[in-house]
């Protein structure tokens, strides 16, 4: 029997349309507000970019962009697969990244207006995906948020003790090969030249670079959750025993062959040096603690 197609009536028709214009509609709403959202934190991210530029302590931040673009086309299969369950109050977090951003806006801190657009993203993966599309994407954020320059209150009062550990570990370092050593505070007197231990050789550079690396390390690495949390929590004791180190080889170097030559290059070439030691240290560390404490079969873009 042949099959004929019965032709839409004029109310389908319209009930169609109707949709279709609705749906339109819809899409036109969220596109102005994306791009409303995106004039206003174009100021926003040409800050973060140029604090990158002239922050050494944040130099890190350039990697980040490309690592997360990374992260997430590793996740692509697993985010297809993953169920779409809208969240009405993911509406309700947009709205508090907004109220965070007008305050930091008004109070001129930088902070809060870079946290609001991650606290906005959110929102909005919640908003129009669900808690699982959120879930999958929180390492990538915590990724960004670790290249957000921290308020000077705050980064003040981690770099300050940092800098008294430093010396008072570099004091006992250069004691221990016979170099007398007088430490005051966070200044150090050898016999034929004083170190002053600023904020820039507290180590607190190192030490957030390290820790950023050390996250992307335990990604790509199958193992156990407190392997992956060993190492990241090792990233600071590790930072900070060769930020000590560096120190007082300087006080090594300029006893032995005289200041002129622990400062200048030798000064600029040991931090990357350091740097790349601490770095080998924590894949070797990585190394031993994946052979000895279990492999996890979850491999990159798998939830821990």
């Amino acid at each position: 029997m042949p099959v004929t197609s019965v032709p839409a009536s004029h109310a389908e028709l319209a009930v169609s349309a109707a949709l279709r214009e609705n749906h339109w509609s819809v899409a036109s709403i969220y596109g102005l507000a994306a791009l409303a959202l995106a004039l206003v934190y174009v100021p926003v991210l040409i800050g973060l970019g140029s604090d990158w530029v002239t922050n050494p302590n944040y130099s890190h931040g350039f990697i980040i962009p490309f690592a997360v673009a990374y992260i997430v086309w590793l996740q692509r299969e697993r985010l297809r697969k993953l169920p779409v369950r809208p969240r009405r109050w993911g509406l309700a977090l947009a709205l508090l990244a907004m109220a965070e951003y007008f305050v930091g806006y008004l109070g001129a801190e930088f902070f809060l207006q870079r946290t609001s657009l991650l606290l906005l993203i959110a929102a909005g993966l919640l908003y129009v995906y669900g808690a699982a599309h959120l879930r999958a994407h929180l390492f990538s954020l915590t990724l960004i948020f670790l290249a957000i320059p921290l308020p000077e209150l705050i980064f003040n009062a981690i770099a300050f003790p940092l800098q008294l550990l430093a010396s008072s570990w570099a004091a006992g370092l250069l004691s221990a090969c016979g170099i007398p050593v007088f430490r005051q505070g966070n200044i150090l007197l050898l016999p034929q030249r004083t170190l002053d231990v600023a904020e820039a050789c507290s180590g607190i550079r190192s030490l957030f670079s390290l820790i950023t690396l050390a996250m992307l390390v335990v990604y790509f690495i199958p193992s156990r959750f407190w392997v992956k949390l060993a190492i990241v929590l090792s990233a600071v004791p590790i930072a900070l025993c060769t930020n000590a180190g560096r120190i007082a080889a300087t006080g090594l170097i300029g006893r032995w062959f005289g200041a002129q030559y622990s400062e200048g290059f030798f000064h600029a070439f040991s931090g990357w040096l350091i740097f790349l030691v601490a770095f080998l240290a924590l894949l070797g560390e990585a190394s031993l603690l994946r052979r000895y404490g279990g492999r996890s079969h979850r491999g990159p873009g798998e939830p821990a």
